[in-house]
Formats: structure tokens, sequence, C-alpha cells
């Protein structure tokens, strides 16, 4: 006992960080020291702590000692300033003693060690932080252990007391406290004595010895040390930090009953896993027999006292929640809200999130199921009325969706499959492959964006069919949530690596079984609500079992669930029983999923005892909690991998003292929740802004479930808000995720929780449940009014994209980060020296290629890739974007006064805001990272940098901007392209005479210079001006832009001429000083328009294209590229225009001999801008006033036909981008090519849906595509112009250029991504424009006895219109009408087939065709519609016919009726008239009486739509009826219905059994794409504009018999809205229903082209199909056109449309009755372009055959020949045969598409080139065609044809030689005449 009253206790505790009760909380020190290893890294100071090379344990060994480098030019002092701010008092110190005294030696110190500590100690002292200095802590040094080996204990403390002694001597004056010894175990183990005991005696003896030396020598000095600390301790209260924790209250006890008077120091605390109590006491004792070392820490006297009466209590465990809550209960408002700065650890997953329910809309297409929140919606249980039918339109945005996804640039995607979405009947019987699509197409595009995706599979949205069997309350459904989840693995697991089997289950249970406020909305908080939680609790465990035997070992998932909780705060925190009730609410919330998966397989204890004593205390039951078996419990427990926590706010808590019986959750757990009114509100009355409530749940989660085995991801917080105000700034938003996410930073660092992730709440403002759209979670705003859902990035966006970057809230911005190689420069190289172009130049070879090509040629679209280093980008200038006019010092440019002036610009706009860049560079980072481009092309402000124009005047402010630009850029693998002038000329030298003024050259070179030398490092890509010729003609020349100097004719060629000499300058600086340690490259930036020979065959107009291109390109690039002068060109005609002008020289200035060798080569790449093209021709111009312009000698215009855009002047000619690609190369050697500026103005304030934009773009890149792959070209880079809207010089902001559209009129100025942003990143991550694999052509065969055949139609080819007792047709009626057909075209002759039968049966057979389709005249048959005469005559031709067709083996298909109706039954009415049912179904009797034993496949119609709609509502077609508009055309439908059910059943009833044929009807069809294919609202366009097309007839005929439901609602809308009584659309009986229904045996189509559908709300007022139809249609520009203006190429939408009639209505059997395509102009006997057409359009048919299973049993041409093509006339031809309508005898001749289609019947589709020769490819004999008589072959014919054309053309020319002849001797005679009288 002795001995043991000679200790001094030191502890080295293993401990974790608790709370104290109040009497504990005074605390007299706060201790902080040494650094962990943590903040080693995070300061960065591994270099001054750790030895290089340090391993493992030694390296941990060693970070005790912080002395391996200088400590003063560490980041130590800032470090300890830090600390001392926050209230830390002391800071602990290890002395090494190995390395102060190496050799154990006093007198032979190290004395770099012994200074380092000293200054060391001196910087904590400066901090105004107290050393505690440890002389020595863990093993003693190796020499001093072998110096006291073998002798007495004293040895060792001599060898102490010297070391002590020195120490005491050289440190003394700096230490406030000594501490002899720490780790006694260590240092006791290390002791080189064999008993335990002695090493105890010389270890107590070294520290007595040590403690009388400093008391006899520095005792004074010490013990006033001493005191001093002592009175200080009184004085400090603690404050938190990460090296100093508190020690559990029970263990603090226990010491003091075991040494009563003695006050405590604890000194070190270490967490361990484990938080057994026993743990506690595994500590080191040290004895001695002097006290006063030990500094009192806090005295617990009465405490301990009152303890020791009642020793159980204080041994009694804790709950976790109890533990926690002591913990933090005394903090300090200071100590709680304290913002840690620190960093996540490295590998932290930052994440955002979403629901399908919330965002994807879509809710009925491509078979989705209802789902119950669809039901919940449509029942009017939402606010406002509002439902989830679209929500964000995610389901058609996964590109948005991803774009946006890539400027936040997470880690992690958390969203949730849609269960109806992918098994509409939520069981696997029906499998919706669409919605499988979707979300493996989302899934691909998040991995290709290296974000991971994290699926949910169950997000609330239950299937309508499960729920209708009692949802989540049958048990059913677990096999059926199985199943689910088992497809869902299998098939996107191979890429999802993180599963969530629930969201948020507690809401499911409580929400929607308990309160009812959701779906399926059952109130019955005590017994279904239960029921469901113990449901989803075994079905999440099946399904964890599932994936954990199944899938884990292959696919490496991890598989949890997110459970939601609040934290609980007791309301009254010295209650017991409210910290009680807290307690029981998170088990009631969290408990209740929680404890049964983490904990031991069930309910928690304190959740089963409340339900048990509520039950007992109540007569009735009130819960019923469901019970686990003990196989469940072990089934249950442990299934999850990780720990999903969603948390939004805290709650205060109390306990309830008056109970009820009541079922409900509070009353059932006995608590009452409450807020504190000091919490921040928010939108939502649920959430209240409590931060540091997520530290404390995330600590109890920990403590409760997770431990350290179990990650825990945050995966939903965030918080809402309103619908209404400044729905961008959303600061609140801000402040939210900042306060948040650093308490959850907390919870990592001081707490040591294992966070692993944080998923902010959500991506995009979605669908909030049952209150709708009214609350907004997003990071970016959704515009829920405007159809195009349109996403625009909120402040919160930004600062979590921040966050993200940072990994947190590092204490400082890191360092500048090296320039990456984002892709292959050129290497610069000298150009090669060229000459000076000739007149014209040699790259007329780019004309004469070029512009003798066909529209077919110059326009077919290319599919293809560029090289994989070429770099995309986008680009901007400063004075457009950046505003900030006069901000941080800048000074004003010449664009800043001009603007200034008003009327200078339009609407006086000005750049002094613009976009606000300035101040929004994370914003522009943000978008630039969004698109996944590889450069930025941005211009420098000179008067930011150097505001006075010199370089005496640096704005570092304005560098300062450009830096962090460049870094951001750098740090995203964004190269930056620097662009030097941009036009903003600082106004300060314009004052000198700006451009005019050669000082200037020095200036901008002083400028450059100083940009190269600040930012060369990351910049390798420079610009030194933007378009010179604009600033030397259009600022100088015209004086339309600043400095608006008007003088065209001199000071433009002044202003070039020190433009190119200022370059050159610039260039040399760069290449003489910087290139060799920047390697960058150097150029300048022209603008060209295209130039087209106006006519390309006149040498005149050649010669002013190329003059038109020297003057504007030339100009500039000439010096540079070739010969150090300007072209000769420009030269020659400026100077003999001077000479004209009585000038003494030429107005153009002149190099001398060295200044063209210093600028001839001054370039390393050839950069330009373009944006259109112009037609040129040769025109002599006058001479004054001096003009640059009129010295070119051209003049220039459009095309009407080019597309226009906002400025006039910039129409889009895609294919002059190509020939301007092609002319560089040719003129300037084919150099390194890059496309600055490309773009499109559009001049709409708000155009997100930019589709002009986004043909443009797609015509442009396709039209350089091709110059790469086909021409050559060595094009390295394309960059749209341009990033966002902007400032458009002149035109202020009227037209928008940006991909990204600025909202000017909102001064935060947000930016929203266009549908051309998604575009053009599309592009981006194609490289280029890929074929699509679907439009990848198909080898192959149609199958056996498949019909080829080929159409024509009565009134088209037959002429004889009056012949042989024929009667007048509406069509004879209507083509005599003046005006309705062009030229006056008619039918009266046409092809004259009624005299032509065996030419035309020729042909036919010469096609090879199997069937030939022909249409009868019904006036030609029945002259007046009816049958009481019969025309015999009429009969007899297509007897004829039939019989000649059937003699060829060719098979007759008789269309009944194709438009001719008998003008006889028009008279009454025609088709209006219902009498016309009876009277077609008697013609058609006829027919089948006449002809039917020969003809076995009748057409009862051709497209009455045409009929309908053109001849009775549009009234373009005969009868050209176009007064009623909104009801004609339907009453002619319905009768046209009518007639064909009666003709089929009359053939059906009557025909069938003896002829044996098939009957049926033909109906035209477009198909419809919708315009913008990421709309909802397109879609749906789509689908109406085929339903009101195809539908219109092919629904009661196919279906049901009645009209779709879609023609039905939107007409019979339109018709009450517009007063009427009843829908303008004629119903059906019930009778006429059945009577249509199946009165088909094919479905006959005709199909020509694909519309682009959209939306058009046409006005109530008008009546129309067209209004009623509400649907609007344009055509893509880079589809194919035709003869026909309708007619665009469109190959893919044939396949799209048989697939559809085969999912419409059910896969009848198709005929294709009509596909051709026209031609207009003059005849080209080698129609490449109808063989293109048909070989792509029968390639899609096949398709649609073998890969889709449509039923296609036969193809018909349109047409044999050309015809009369109705209102068109003779205009375009469709013909495989052309007809010569000059020569009376109508000769038809072969085009080249007829023997290509004969092939393909031949092949009976297309052999595989791969197979080899295929037989059916040899040529064959050609037949013979009639030619003046003549049998000859069709080559012959043509040839025959020419001689003849050649003959006529030579009669005709002789003849007007001989009238010119004859003309001129009359006119001669009477001078002859005159003479001889006169010569007389």
């Amino acid at each position: 006992m002795e001995l043991v009253c000679r200790i001094v206790v030191f502890f080295m505790l293993a401990c974790p960080s608790f709370g104290i009760d109040e009497e504990l909380a005074q605390i007299s020190v706060a201790i902080a020291g040494p650094l962990p290893r943590e903040s080693v890294h995070s300061l960065q100071l591994q270099n001054h702590i750790l030895p290089k090379g340090a391993p493992g344990p030694a390296a941990a060994e060693t970070r005790d000692y912080p002395c391996q480098q200088d400590p003063a030019t560490s980041e130590l002092p800032q470090y300890f300033s830090h600390l001392r701010e926050v209230g830390v008092t002391h800071y602990k110190i290890f002395l090494p003693w190995e390395r102060i005294l190496p050799k154990g030696d006093a007198r032979k110190p190290d004395e770099a060690q012994v200074q380092c500590y000293q200054q060391l100690l001196e910087t904590l002292v400066a901090a105004n932080l107290r050393p505690v200095v440890v002389l020595h802590h863990k093993h003693i040094p190796g020499n001093v252990a072998a110096q006291a080996a073998g002798n007495k204990t004293n040895a060792f403390a001599d060898l102490f007391v010297d070391y002590a002694e020195f120490s005491f001597n050289v440190f003394g004056g700096l230490v406030d406290v000594w501490l002899t010894f720490s780790d006694l175990p260590e240092v006791l183990e290390s002791l080189p004595y064999d008993e335990p005991q002695l090493r105890v005696q010389a270890l107590a003896a070294a520290h007595d010895r040590a403690y009388s030396v400093y008391h006899e020598k520095y005792s004074l000095a010490g013990k006033n040390r001493q005191r001093d600390f002592c009175n200080r301790c009184q004085e400090h209260g603690f404050t938190s930090w990460p090296q100093f924790i508190f020690i559990q209250f029970v263990l603090i006890l226990f010491l003091q009953n075991l040494w009563k008077d003695i006050e405590i120091l604890i000194f070190t605390l270490k967490f361990l896993d484990s938080y057994n109590l026993s743990s506690l006491f595994a500590s080191s004792v040290a004895l001695a027999s002097t006290l006063e070392i030990v500094i009192p820490f806090f005295s617990v006297f009465s405490k301990a006292s009152a303890l020791q009466e009642n020793p159980d209590a204080v041994l009694a465990p804790r709950s976790s929640y109890q533990t926690v809550w002591e913990m933090f209960a005394s903090q300090s408002e200071l100590e709680r809200d304290y913002f840690l700065q620190d960093v996540f650890p490295s590998g932290f997953l930052w994440g955002t999130s979403t629901g399908a329910f919330n965002i994807e809309g879509a809710w009925a297409e491509d078979g989705k199921g209802e789902s119950i929140w669809d039901r919940f919606g449509h029942e009017g249980r939402v606010y406002m009325n509002q439902t989830a039918d679209v929500a964000c339109d995610s389901y058609y945005k996964t590109s948005y969706d991803v774009y946006l996804l890539r400027g936040l640039h997470p880690q992690l995607y958390k969203f949730s499959i849609s269960w109806p979405r992918i098994f509409p009947a939520g069981t696997n019987e029906t499998i919706s492959s669409k919605g499988v699509d979707y979300y493996s197409q989302l899934i691909d595009r998040l991995l290709e964006a290296n974000i991971e995706p994290m699926v949910t599979l169950f997000h609330w949205d239950l299937p309508q069919a499960l729920q209708v069997l009692g949802g989540w309350q049958n048990d059913s459904i677990i096999d059926a949530f199985v199943n689910y989840a088992d497809f869902c693995f299998s098939t996107f697991g191979d890429r999802v690596k993180f599963w969530i089997t629930f969201h948020e289950p507690w809401v499911i249970s409580y929400a929607g079984y308990g309160t009812g406020e959701h779906p399926p909305g059952i109130a019955d908080p005590g017994v279904a609500s239960y029921k469901v939680a113990h449901t989803i609790l075994k079905a999440h465990a099946d399904v964890w079992h599932l994936y954990n035997d199944r899938y884990r070992s292959q696919q490496q998932g991890k598989v949890g669930l997110v459970l939601n909780s609040d934290w609980a705060e007791p309301k009254t925190p010295t209650s017991s029983e409210d910290v009680r009730a807290s307690e029981r609410y998170l088990q009631f919330m969290l408990g209740w999923f929680a404890h049964p998966i983490f904990v031991n397989g069930d309910y928690p204890d304190v959740l089963k005892a409340q339900i048990q004593q509520v039950n007992q205390q109540c007569s009735t039951t009130v819960a019923q909690l469901p019970v686990f078996t003990e196989e469940e419990k072990a089934w249950v427990k442990g299934t999850a991998d990780f720990f999903g926590l969603s948390h939004y706010t805290s709650r205060l808590v109390s306990a309830v003292t008056n109970g009820t019986c009541a079922p409900g959750y509070e009353s059932i757990g006995n608590f009452s929740l409450h807020v504190d009114p000091a919490w921040p509100k928010t939108a939502s009355a649920w959430i209240h802004v409590v931060p540091w409530g997520l530290r404390r749940l995330l600590k109890f989660v920990s403590q409760e479930y997770t431990g350290t085995k179990i990650p825990i991801y945050i995966a939903g917080n965030g918080m809402p808000t309103e619908a209404v105000g400044d729905r961008i700034n959303d600061t609140l938003r801000v402040d939210y995720f900042c306060r948040y996410i650093n308490e959850a930073l907390k919870a990592v660092k001081l707490d040591t929780v294992d966070v692993q992730s944080y998923i902010a709440r959500s991506l995009v403002d979605g669908f909030e449940g049952p209150v709708g759209y009214s609350l907004k979670f997003g990071l970016h705003h959704v515009n829920f009014e405007d159809s195009n859902r349109p996403r625009t990035p909120k402040a919160s966006a930004y600062f979590y994209a921040s966050v993200i970057e940072k990994n947190g809230f590092p204490p400082q911005v890191s360092n500048r980060l090296p320039a990456p190689v984002v892709f292959d420069l050129p290497m610069p190289s000298k150009l090669p020296d060229l000459p000076a172009s000739e007149v014209p130049s040699k790259s007329k070879v780019v004309w004469q290629k070029f512009s003798s090509q066909t529209d077919f040629e110059r326009d077919t679209y290319f599919y293809g890739t560029f090289p994989e280093d070429f770099t995309w980008g986008v680009s901007s200038s400063a004075y457009q974007i950046e505003g900030g006019w006069d901000a941080d010092g800048k000074g004003p440019s010449i664009w800043d006064n001009f603007t200034h002036v008003p009327g200078n610009v339009i609407n006086n706009d000005t750049g002094d805001i613009a976009c606000d860049s300035y101040n929004k560079l994370e914003e522009d980072i943000y978008l630039l990272r969004a698109l996944g481009i590889k450069n930025y092309r941005f211009s420098l402000s000179w008067p930011r940098i150097f505001p006075t124009g010199r370089n005496d005047s640096i704005n570092r402010h304005g560098v300062d901007y450009y830096n962090r630009l460049i870094d951001a850029l750098v740090a995203n693998n964004i190269t930056p392209i620097v662009t030097l002038y941009h036009w903003d000329l600082p106004q300060a030298l314009q004052d000198i005479g700006g451009w005019e003024s050669s000082a200037l050259i020095e200036l901008f070179d002083s400028f450059a210079d100083f940009c190269f030398q600040t930012f060369g490092d990351r910049v390798k890509f420079w610009i030194t001006f933007n378009e010179p010729q604009v600033i030397a003609w259009v600022g100088y020349g015209l004086g339309e832009f600043p400095p608006n100097v008007k003088d065209p004719g001199s000071t433009p060629y002044k202003v070039g001429h020190i433009l190119l000499k200022a370059h050159a300058r610039v260039y040399h600086t760069y290449d003489d000083k910087y290139r060799a340690s920047q390697g960058g490259v150097i150029s300048l930036c022209p603008n060209i328009d295209w130039a087209e020979p106006k006519t390309p065959s006149d040498p005149r107009d050649l010669e002013a294209a190329d003059r038109y291109l020297q003057f504007l390109v030339g100009w500039f690039i000439h010096p540079i590229f070739k010969n150090g002068d300007y072209p000769e060109v420009m030269k020659w005609k400026v100077g003999n225009r001077s000479e004209l002008q009585n000038l003494p020289s030429s107005r153009l200035p002149v190099f001398t001999a060295e200044e063209r060798d210093y600028i001839r080569g001054t370039a390393d790449v050839f950069c330009f801008n373009t944006y259109t093209s112009r037609f040129v021709t040769h025109t002599t111009t006058r001479l004054k006033p001096f003009s640059y312009e009129y010295d070119q000698e051209v003049s220039t215009s459009i095309d009407s036909s080019w597309p226009s855009s906002a400025l006039s002047g910039h129409q889009a000619v895609a294919w002059g981008l190509r020939r301007l690609l092609n002319w560089i190369k040719e003129e300037y050697g084919n150099p390194p090519i890059y496309i600055i500026e490309n773009g499109v103005g559009i001049k709409t304030s708000s155009d997100v849906d930019d589709h002009t934009r986004i043909l443009y773009h797609k015509t442009y890149i396709d039209e350089a595509l091709k110059a790469y792959k086909l021409d050559g070209v060595n094009l390295r880079g394309y960059n749209a112009w341009s990033l966002m809207d902007n400032f458009e010089w002149l035109n202020g902001y009227d037209p928008r250029f940006g991909l990204h559209q600025v909202d000017f009129d909102d001064p935060n100025r947000p930016r929203t991504p266009k549908r051309s942003a998604v575009y053009y990143a599309e592009i981006i991550r194609n490289n280029g424009i890929p074929l699509p694999k679907e439009d990848e052509f198909l080898y192959g065969e149609f199958p056996k006895n498949f019909w080829w055949s080929v159409a024509t139609a009565a009134y088209q080819i037959e002429g004889a219109w009056r012949a042989d007792g024929k009667g007048l047709s509406i069509w004879d009626q209507f083509s005599h009408t003046p005006l309705k057909i062009s030229n006056d075209d008619n039918g009266d002759v046409a092809c004259d087939s009624y005299h032509k039968i065996e030419e035309d049966v020729e042909m036919l057979k010469n096609l090879k065709v199997s069937h030939y389709r022909f249409s009868i005249s019904w006036s030609r048959v029945l002259p007046d519609g009816t049958t009481r005469y019969v025309n015999e005559a009429g009969l007899n031709y297509y007897e004829r016919l039939i019989d000649a067709l059937l003699a060829a083996n060719i098979m007759p298909q008789v269309t009944i009726y194709h438009w001719d109706l008998p003008q006889a039954l028009q008279n009454v009415g025609g088709w209006e008239n219902d009498t016309i049912v009876q009277r077609f179904k008697e013609y058609a009797e006829l027919l089948f009486q006449r002809l039917g034993d020969k003809v076995k496949f009748w057409i009862t119609l051709n497209e009455p739509y045409n009929t309908a709609y053109l001849g009775y509502g549009f009234g373009t077609a005969a009868p050209g009826i176009s007064v009623r508009p909104g009801r004609a055309p339907y009453i002619v439908g319905h009768n046209l219905i009518k007639a064909h059910a009666e003709a089929w059943h009359l053939y059906n009833e009557t025909y069938r059994a003896k002829q044996g044929g098939l009957i049926s009807i033909t109906i035209n069809s477009d198909w419809a794409e919708p315009r913008n294919p990421h709309k909802q609202e397109d879609w749906d366009a789509a689908r109406r504009y085929l339903q009101f097309l195809i539908g219109w007839f092919a629904h009661p005929i196919f279906k049901n018999g009645d009209y779709n439901e879609v023609m039905k609602t939107r007409i019979r809308e339109r018709s009450l809205a517009q007063g009427l009584k009843q829908s303008r659309l004629p119903e059906f009986t019930e009778s006429e229903k059945q009577r249509i229904k199946g009165t088909y045996d094919y479905f006959g189509l005709n199909h020509y082209t694909t519309v682009l559908a959209y939306n058009f709300n046409y006005s109530t007022g008008i009546l129309s199909y067209d209004s009623d139809r509400g649907v609007a249609s344009v055509t893509d520009r880079t589809w194919l056109n035709s003869g026909s203006f309708w007619l665009k190429v469109t190959p893919f939408g044939f396949r799209k449309l048989l697939r559809w009639i085969k999912e419409e209505y059910g896969n009848p059997p198709i005929y294709v009755t009509e596909n051709g395509v026209s031609e207009r102009g003059d005849t080209d006997f080698n129609d490449t372009w109808r063989i293109h057409y048909h070989r792509n359009y029968i390639n899609e048919a096949l398709k649609a055959v073998v890969l889709d299973g449509v039923d296609l049993r036969g193809y018909t041409a349109w047409t044999l020949m050309d015809n009369f093509e109705w209102a068109v006339g003779f205009d375009e031809r469709f013909g495989f045969y052309h007809v010569n309508y000059t020569d009376p005898s109508l000769p038809r001749l072969p085009k080249a598409s007829a023997r290509y289609y004969s092939q393909i019947i031949s092949c009976n589709g297309f052999p595989d080139p791969a197979a080899g020769p295929h037989p059916c490819l040899e040529p064959e004999p050609e037949g013979d065609v009639r030619f003046l008589g003549l049998d000859l072959t069709s080559q012959s014919a043509e040839i025959a044809l020419y001689v003849l054309f050649a003959l006529c053309g030579i009669g005709a020319l002789g003849l007007a030689l001989l009238a010119y002849k004859y003309g001129t001797l009359s006119k001669k005679s009477p001078v002859i005449d005159l003479i001889s009288s006169y010569q007389n």
C-alpha cells in the first residue's frame, strides 16, 4: 500500500466521445495535440511531420514528433491560431528523447532538433497556446536501454534526469506544464529489466528524481506556472475539437472513489470499436510520492458522494439514445453551430436523387400500367387536381437529365424503377420492353458520364393491379416483389452496384395505410400500418437473400434500404419522461424497420412494450403488431449491406400525460410532437431547418445499428421552396445544404461515424405527392407551365456542385492545377512557303468539282465520325457575356461608350451586365461541363486587364477572374482557347487613334506579352484577332461598329495593315519568348462566307467568287499563309481603281520586303468563323465614292429558298461549308483547320425548343464531316456559337444564338439548356454522326410468293376523257376549271393508256412485276354513276386489259374508286349525300359480276382521307369544296366508310365463295415523328396526327366499327366549346358499327413520307379538320427533297408505320399499294434519287418483315409511268418510265430506276454481297420498246430520242440562220442601191 500511495496516475484511456451532466460541464482546460493522422493530411503536413518513406507503424509513431522540417514555414502557425480561436488553451508536445540526445549524452544534443522544438514551442506561445510537454513517450531509446541494462534501477533514473534537466534548461522558459512519462505500458515494457517490479521502481525513481530536480532548480518558475495554470483553469469552458474528448462520467466517478482527494487530468483518450465499459480500465498506472505535478481537471466530489450511496445507478447501462443525447446536451449554441472547415474522406460519394413517379410522367406510355399514384391523382386527391401524368417528362428526357447530372458531376444518381412501367400488371406475365429499354438506356448513359446508378426498386408507386388484390396488406405481394426484383437484378445488375429495396417504408406504412394521406389512401394506423410494415420487412429480406444467393458473387453489388427519420430532442431536457418519449419516437419511426434488420430480426423492445401497454390500458385492442417467428427473425436480421438514411428535420418531443385509446401514431406511441418557434421554416409545414439534428441522428444510427461494420449512406436530404417568388436564387436551400452537409462532416470527422455518401434531394423539381407541384425540392427549376418542361439550374445546384468538387469545405483553395492534355494540338511548325494566289486562284477546282452537283448528290446526308483527337467546343466573347462593365477597376472600352449612346443599339441594349459572367464563373463552368466539350473559346477583355490599355495599369481583379476561369476549365479537362482581341478596345487607346495608329502595335504586343506570361502555363491555344476584316471594314469603313469611322475607301486598308503587323509582332513575341516553355499554338481568326458563282459556267462569275474570297479572307490570310503580301487580285484591283480615280498611288498600303518576311508564316493553324453563303456575280461598280466594297467589283445575292434566321443575310446554307473547307485546303495547302464559330440566331425571347438551331448544326456539322471524310480536309475542331444567348452587338439581345437560354429580364440571369444544347452534347458524345443501328442496310429476301406490283389510276393515265360514251367525272370538271391545275393541264389525254394496252403491258413485263394495280373509271363504266346505263365499250377496255395482264402472267389488282366520281353523282351532293352508299354498292356489284372471275384482288376505295379532306375540306382536289371544312370532311368520311363496308359485305356474302378473291380498302398515311422527341406534348401530337389520318378510317374497319377515341373526344370537346349541341363528327349506330367492324381481308397502305408533328392550338372559333386535330408539322432539313413539296425522303418512317399498324390493328396482312418519289424539271433518265428511294424504302419494308414480324404480303411502287399528278398536272413525275408528252405518240422510255426495280423483283429482295454473286444480279438482254414505229432496245430508243432532239435543234437553228440571213440582206439592199447610184 505504501507503494500505491507514492504513485501518480497517467491515463491512456479507451473511451468514446460521451457527454456529461451539468455538474461536470465546467472544464478547466482544453488540451489539443498531438496531431492525428487525418489532420496531418488535411493540413498537408505530411512532409513536415512524416519522414519520407515512413511506413505503417513507424509513420504512426513518428507523427507525434512534428519536427521533420521547419515548423515555422509549415501550415502549423495557422492551425495553432485556429485552435486558439475555438477555445483550446493548451497543446501537448512529445519530446523525442532519442532525437534530442541521439547518443544519450546531454552534452551532445542534436542542435537541429533542439532548434526545431524551440521554434515549435515559440510558435505555440505566439498563438497564445500553453505548451504541455511530455518528456518521454512510449519505448525508451535503444541507446538508453543499452546503457541501463544490467545495472541497478537507478541507472535508468540517472539517464532520464540528465535528459530532463537538459530539457528544463533549454525549453523551460516556454513550457507551462511538464509531464514525465506517457504510454506507460510501452515504457515499462521497454525497460531492460526482467522483473515487472523492478521496471515500476525504475520508472518511479526516474519520475521522483526529475520532480526533485525541477523543484530544486526551477521551482519558482515552475510553481508560478503551475499556479497560473490552475487559476486560468477556472476561466475556460470546454470547446469541442477532435483532438480532446470527454471521459465517460461513470469512469470519472470510479476514479474519484479510488482516490478521493486527488484531482484528475484526463490526458489522452483513444477510440476503440467497442463501447464496453470494461475496456475503459485497460489503462496503465505509474506511481510516485509526489502529486503536485498533476493539474486539476474538474471536481466531482459531490456527485461522487451521491453515487457512492447508490452504486447500481452508476453502472446501469444506458440506451444509445440517452448516451447520444447526453453527449450533445450540454453544447452551447456556439459549440453546436460551429462551422467545421474540413473535407470528407477520399472516396466519399456525392449524389442526387429522384423518384419515378415524381419526375417520369408518361403515365400510360408504351404499355405502362397504372400505379396507385396515377389512380390517386386522377381521383382528384392531389392539390389543385394536379397529376403526375407528365410530371418532368423525364421518360422522354433521359438526355436532359444526364446533361444536368454532368453539370452537377456527382458520383451517384439515385433513381427508382417504376414497377408498373416494367410489369404493367405487377407480375412478370406481362413485361413492357420499352419500359425496360428506358431504364437500360438511362443506366448506360449514367455510366458513360462516370455516374454510378443507385437504383430503388420500390419508391411508393405500386401497380394498381396489385393494390386491387390488397397491396402490401396481402402476403402474396412478397412473391410478386421478389419476382420483380429478380427481373431487375438479372436485367440491370451487370451495371448497377447499389440497390435499394424500399425507399422510406415508414412513409408507405404511415401515410399510405395509416393516415391515408398517400395512396392507396387507407386510414388504419393501428392494424394496416403495422401489417404493411411487417410485409415490407419480409419482402425486403427475401430480396436481399435473393441477391445474396444468386447475384452477389457475379455482380458484386450492395443491397440495402433507405429509412427516413427525424431527430427527436426532448421538449424539456430536464424531464426524464420527455427523454424517454423522444427515444420512443425514434424507435417508432426508425427502429420500427431498422431494429429487425440491423439488430436482432425483431421489433425494438420499446415499440413492443409501448403497444402492449396501450392495449392493456384500453378496453379494446388499439394496435396489432405482428410477430416474427424465430425463423423469420433469423431471416430478416442482417439483410442490409448499408444503412440508407433520409433526414430532413427534427422534432421536439414530449410525453403525453393524458393519452387516448383512439388509434393514432402519436397516441399509440404516447408522445407529442412540437417544433421550436426559433427554428427557421421552409415551404413545408413539416420541415424546419435544424441542421444539428443530423449529426445527432447519425451518431445514434452509428451507435444503435451500424458501428464500424455497416456504412451509412445519407440517401435523402433537402428542403422545399414555394412555387412562387424567386425560383432560381434559392439562397435558403443553399444555406440548408451548407449547414446540413457540415453537420454530416462533423459526424464523420469529430464523431467517427462511418458516413460514406450524401445524396441531395432532388435533381429537379417534381410531383411531390399530395401537394402536387406546389413544393419545389429540386436543384434545378422545372417550369411545369411550359410543355417543354425546361430545367434551369438554381443557385443551390451551383453551390452543391462546388461542394462536390471540393469534397466538402476545405480550409483553403488548393493550388492551381497543371494544364491537362485535353486534345492533341498540332506540332507548331513553320508553314510551307506557298506562292501568291493566281487570278483566279487554283482553288477554282472547288467550284468545278462541286457546283455541278445535283441536289441529290449535294444534300444526301452522310454518316460517320471524326478522329478521336477531334476537339469539340463552344465559343463566347468578353463583351458579349461578361458584364461588369465598370466592376473592380475595369476601364471603359469602345463598346461601353458606344452602347451608352441612345439609338446606337436596338432597344438601347448594352453589355453593361450582359450574361453577368464576370460574377457567374461557376455557372458557366457548370454549363460547359454539362455539354461535355473539349475546349472553350473565350476572349480576354483588354480594358479589364489593362484599364488604360497600357501595362502600367494592371487590374489584378480582372487578372484574377481570368485565372479562376482558366483554372476551372483546366480542372474540368476543358482546354482554353483564348482570343486576345475580340473588338473591345480600351477607350483610352481609341483616344490616341485606335487601330489607325501604329502605336497600337507595340501596345497590343505589351498586352499579349502580359497574357502569355500570366496565363500561358495553362493556355496552349491563342488567337490574336477575331475577325480582323470586321474590325477594319465595319469599324473603320462602314462605321457601323465603334469607333464609327466612316471612310470606306482608305482607312479599312490602313487599319488592316496595322492589324497584320500587330498580329505578326505578337506571334513573334510568343515564338521567341514562350513557345519553347509553353508549347502552344497561335493564329488569328477571320470570318468567311462561302461564295458560290451565280452562274458557275460563266468564267466571269467564277472569277468574281474567287475575288470575293480574296478580298474577304485573303486580305489577312494571304500575307500570313502565303507570301507575306496581299493577294495579287486585291493589289491589282485596288491599284487600278486608284489610278482610274486619279490617285497618285494605290489606296492599299505596301509592305516592305522586311515586313513581308516578318509577316509570312505567322500562324500555326487555320482558324475561321463561318455562318452563311452568298451567290456572287461579276459587276462593274462605280469609281466613287472610294470603297473597299466597290473595289471587289462583285455583287452578292441569296436564294429565297435558303432558310432564314434572325439576322438578314445569315441564311443557312450548309453545303457551302464543305466547299469552303475544300477551298481553304486548295488555297492554303491543307493546314490544320479549326472552325471557331458557327451558329444561327433565332429572334425570340424563349426558344428552349429550338428545332431550327438543331437543324442548322445538324447540317453544318455533317458538311464538315463530308469535308473531312470524303475530301481529306485537315479539319481538327468545331466550335458552336455560342455557349449562351448574349449581347449580339448592334442587334442587342434580339437574336438568340445560344445553346443555353439566358433570361435577361431576371437579374439572376438564369441559364436554361435548350434542346440544341442537349443535341450538341450528343454530337460530342458520339464524336460525330454515326449511322444509327436501325438504319443499317439489311441484306435478305422477302418471303416466297411475295407480291411485287406497280400502280396507276384511271384518270391519271387513261385519257380518252369523252371516248366511247364515257361520262364526265369530277376530275374532268375540276381540271377544266381555270386556276385549279398547274399550267392548266388536264387528263383529257394523259398517257393515252385507253389506247395503249399493249405498250403498258409490255412495260409491266419488262419490270417483271407479279401484279399490276390499276383503277376503274366509274364514269367510263357507268356514265351517270348509276346502273341505269352500262357503257359496254368502257367495260370492254378493262376486260381487254385484264386479259392481256393474265396472258403475261400478271395478276390484276383493281381499285374500284380512285377519286374520279361521276359528275352526275356530284351534282346531287356526291359523297356528302348518303345515297351514294347504295350507288357505290351497285357500281361495285357490276364490277364483281363482270370482272370478278378474273380479278382476285379488290380495293374498294383509294385513300378516302384525300377524298374527304382535300376534296371536301381543303378544296385542292375535285370536287374542290372548301366552304364547310369543319363538317363536310367528316360527313364524306362517314359515307365512304359505310360504302366500303357495304361493298365488302356484298363481295363476302355473294361473290367470295365463287370467285375466291380478297377485298379491302387502301388507306394512305404518313408516319409522324414528334418534332421534339424529348417532349410528351409532341409525342401526343404525333399520335393524334396518325389517329386523325390513318385511324380515321382504319379504326372503324380494323378495330371496333367506330371512330377512335382521340378523334371523338377532340371533335366533341371543340364542338361543344363552339356552342354546338353535339359533335360535328357523325355517329355510327350500333348496327352500323357491327356492320363496319372487320370489313377487311388485308390492310392496303399507301405511304410516301414522314412529318415531324407538334401541338398547335387553334382558336376555338375555327371549325376545321386541322383545328380539330390541333397538330402542325414540319420536316427535317436533312431529309432529301423530291419533286413534291410535301414528299421528303424518309425511309425509316416506312418501317415504323408498318410496325405501328401491326401493333395497333393486330398484325393484319398488309399490302403496300403505293410508294414512290417524284421529280421536277428536265428529265434525267439516270434517276439515281428514285433508285435511292426505292432501295431504302423497300429495305425498310424488309426489316419490318424480318426483324419486326410484320405480316407484309406485297409491295406496289408508284408509278408505272409519268402521268397526270392531279392538281400539279404534269409538273411532278413519279414514273419508272418517262412519257414524252411533246410527242403525239406519247412514247414510254425506261429510266434507270425501272431496271433497278426489276432487279429487286428478280432477287425478291437484296442478296448479301458477302455470299458471292447472285444469279438475279446478272444482266439480261434488254427488251424492245416501240419508238417511231420501230422495235428498239431501251438504250437504243434513248439514243434515238436524243438524236431526234438534236436533229430538231439543228433544224430550228438552220431556220433561225436563214431568217437572220434574209433579214440582213433586206436591210443591206437600200444601202447598196445608194452606193451604186453615187458611183454612177
